[in-house]
């Protein structure tokens, strides 16, 4: 008998709701927060539209919004020593998976000291962490509900994954009306890394049936309004849409964890600072492709989800479908087809295959692979 468990934090969702963020940071002992945000939120007019919310419960804040694309570890020590200098006691984090990223690698240096370096891999975070609230304007990461924290390594040029269940934030906070200011190309981009979240989940050797149901709505939900989504800002069912399908696909991955998509698509960014979410559309449907013989049953419950009639097909041709099916939506959307669009040269794969190959998201693939293996998958994607 299966033995699961499952975690998320509190979850508050729907229109309007950026308006319980100071409520939330209260009720969890707050007296002076950080508000971790970036220059696009901040241009977007949000951090504006919250900090009142903020003031009302007579909370003190100071903000940090020196996050780039991809974190830096020297950002994420920055952004810990201006937390320490303004003696806040608990995080918001109000932007897409880079702001939330950095908010926790911000929560994990300020009680457990040293370099962030030190905790790249499972369990290495020994020290309660403070109060977090996080907000995504994204509606693609899933890191506002998850046990992930990824950031890039400047020396080595690798990304980090940092899994902990001290990671998972107190409360999640999605307002689907946050969507409406992201352009076409970010929408795309965070909707297919969402849509890659629910697939390695689902497909994970640690998926259960717990997570297993998150995964299959969040298909269903961004394989159906994805586009629309990305053809219009102002489609609000679309965007209510896709922010319950990040949801979703941010509680499965944040469970059953990932597989060789991320495992590369880590790489990749740190090495060129790529946008993730591009890269691992680019990447999943090579993945797919190897892993399809080896759970073929999985991949043709995806083609369900995505509303493709399998009726007469077997597995494998039904993953099949699924497949050319998620490459079009990529291509549909206007994002990049190949990996040498961000850049990747062949010169490249050695590196990229070996670091792969140590990547937390590698071990729960479901199909074994040898670093062989991963560089002929990249440069079959190249």
């Amino acid at each position: 008998m299966q033995v699961c468990k499952f975690v998320a934090p509190e979850i508050i969702f729907g229109a309007g709701t950026l308006s319980q963020v100071g409520k939330a940071a209260r009720r969890l002992g707050a007296s002076r927060v950080l508000v971790v945000t970036d220059p696009g939120v901040i241009a977007a007019g949000w951090l504006e539209h919250m900090l009142p919310y903020v003031e009302d419960e007579h909370l003190d804040y100071a903000v940090w919004s020196t996050v780039t694309p991809n974190p830096k570890d020297y950002e994420v020590e920055a952004g810990a020593a201006y937390y320490q200098r303004h003696g806040c006691d608990a995080l918001i984090a109000l932007g897409g998976g880079s702001c939330i990223d950095a908010a926790k690698g911000i929560a994990i240096l300020s009680t457990n000291g040293g370099r962030i370096h030190a905790y790249e891999g499972i369990d290495k975070i020994k020290r309660p962490l403070p109060p977090m609230v996080m907000v995504p304007t994204t509606g693609g990461s899933g890191a506002d509900v998850s046990q992930f924290a990824i950031i890039t390594d400047t020396t080595r040029r690798i990304k980090m994954t940092l899994i902990c269940k001290s990671l998972i934030p107190d409360i999640s906070i999605t307002d689907p009306l946050l969507l409406t200011t992201k352009n076409a190309y970010l929408t795309a981009s965070i909707g297919m890394d969402a849509l890659t979240h629910a697939i390695e989940a689902y497909v994970s050797l640690a998926a259960t049936f717990l997570t297993d149901v998150q995964a299959l709505r969040s298909i269903q939900l961004i394989s159906a309004h994805l586009q629309a989504s990305v053809d219009s800002m102002e489609n609000l069912a679309a965007k209510d849409a896709m922010a319950r399908g990040s949801l979703h696909a941010g509680l499965a991955f944040s469970n059953a964890i990932l597989g060789a998509t991320h495992a590369i698509s880590h790489q990749i960014g740190g090495m060129l600072d790529s946008c993730h979410g591009e890269l691992n559309a680019v990447l999943l449907t090579y993945v797919m492709e190897f892993n399809l013989r080896t759970c073929p049953t999985r991949y043709a419950s995806i083609a369900e989800a995505m509303n493709i009639n399998i009726s007469g097909m077997t597995a494998l041709e039904a993953g099949q479908c699924a497949i050319v099916a998620i490459r079009r939506l990529a291509r549909n959307i206007g994002l990049h087809a190949r990996l040498a669009d961000f850049g990747v040269t062949e010169e490249m794969i050695p590196i990229l295959s070996a670091t792969a190959m140590y990547d937390a998201c590698m071990a729960t693939n479901p199909r074994e692979a040898t670093c062989e293996e991963i560089a002929a998958l990249i440069r079959t994607a190249l």
